[in-house]
């Protein structure tokens, strides 16, 4: 593999929190959130630029809600949209070349072998398992499929009409645990408790109306389209959705436990902190490589002279040889070690 600089996201380590409840009947999927199925879940805070507070504002409001029960994990998400058009037909087409609206879960949080969900105006998906990021060599594996997926979309509106009074799109997607279980800790659903990585991303063009009909704004001085806004719940510092350690924590609630408002009310377990400093110097071992061709065995030319307390407080250990490192930490509890290595996987033992 060919170690490059891995972009360091930048942002504080405060990823977004949602107690899931579970649901108190079956869901009767046709894209509409304003029904009881719904009431009992919270609304996530409204989604912000994918870089975080060093951006703007969207100009367009964007929330989701989630449920689950023994069979399904439930997510809708109501979109503001003032120009609601789409127009990919064919699953598993590049489905954020239109607006979507897009579902990323990491079961087990350690990065590897995770999903990725896109859905537009259409209704038409695109389903996909992340071996790896990106940026840790990938692929991405298109054939693979959620089976017994059951998706609906709402338009307040028309669709591809520029002359309609549009408000809104929501959508409604049904994930069945039998194929999210694949990546999952001991290969099964999750027990109340547990939390899984969760993010949600929605892609926004700027379009125009030519004859008719919305084409996509080109930039006069690139010949293409402007490149689209992502707007998403829990920020990642970086354009780059691929970067599971940064998505939300998503708690399954047990039935009839108090979850309070859904949104606010989880505190990250301190091993967490432990994870995401591991994963910085993971960050900066692959950096350091890409600099001088091999990795360093000496963990303080990772970190700069205002950093050094992490070292003290996480007590980490690196082994490294020429195309390889492993960097470990006790958890906080003294019972197990994490680990880190080249290529992103982060697990304990």
């Amino acid at each position: 593999m060919n170690y490059s600089e891995v972009p360091e996201p930048s942002i504080e380590f405060a990823p977004k929190t949602y107690i899931c409840k579970r649901a108190a009947g079956p869901l009767v999927l046709d894209g509409r959130i304003d029904k009881p199925f719904w009431d009992a879940a919270a609304w996530t805070d409204d989604f912000v630029d994918i870089e975080g507070d060093v951006r703007p504002k969207p100009s367009k409001r964007t929330r989701a809600k989630m449920l689950w029960d023994d069979e399904y994990f439930y997510v809708a998400a109501e979109m503001e949209e003032d120009e609601i058009w789409a127009t990919l037909t064919e699953r598993d087409s590049v489905i954020f070349h239109d607006n979507d609206f897009e579902i990323f879960i990491d079961p087990d949080g350690d990065s590897h072998l995770y999903y990725e969900f896109e859905i537009n105006a259409l209704n038409t998906v695109w389903d996909l398992l992340l071996v790896k990021p990106y940026r840790d060599g990938g692929p991405p594996v298109n054939g693979w499929d959620i089976h017994g997926l059951r998706t609906a979309v709402y338009i307040d509106g028309k669709l591809n009409d520029p002359t309609a009074q549009n408000r809104r799109w929501s959508v409604e997607v049904a994930l069945p645990w039998a194929a999210l279980r694949e990546c999952a800790p001991e290969g099964r659903p999750p027990i109340p408790g547990e939390f899984w990585r969760v993010n949600f991303s929605r892609v926004e063009w700027r379009v125009e109306v030519q004859d008719g009909r919305y084409v996509k704004q080109i930039n006069p001085e690139t010949g293409k389209p402007y490149p689209e806004d992502n707007w998403v719940w829990s920020p990642q510092g970086i354009i780059n959705m691929h970067y599971p350690e940064l998505w939300g924590y998503v708690v399954f609630a047990d039935e009839g436990a108090d979850a309070g408002d859904g949104s606010k009310a989880f505190p990250l377990p301190q091993d967490e902190y432990i994870k995401w400093e591991l994963r910085r110097l993971y960050y900066r071992q692959r950096n350091y490589y890409a600099r001088h061709g091999r990795f360093t065995t000496e963990l303080t030319e990772l970190v700069s002279a205002e950093e050094k307390d992490v070292l003290r407080i996480i007590q980490p250990t690196v082994e490294a040889a020429s195309r390889r490192f492993e960097i470990s930490a006790p958890a906080s509890d003294g019972k197990g070690i994490y680990y880190i290595r080249e290529d992103g996987k982060l697990w304990k033992e």
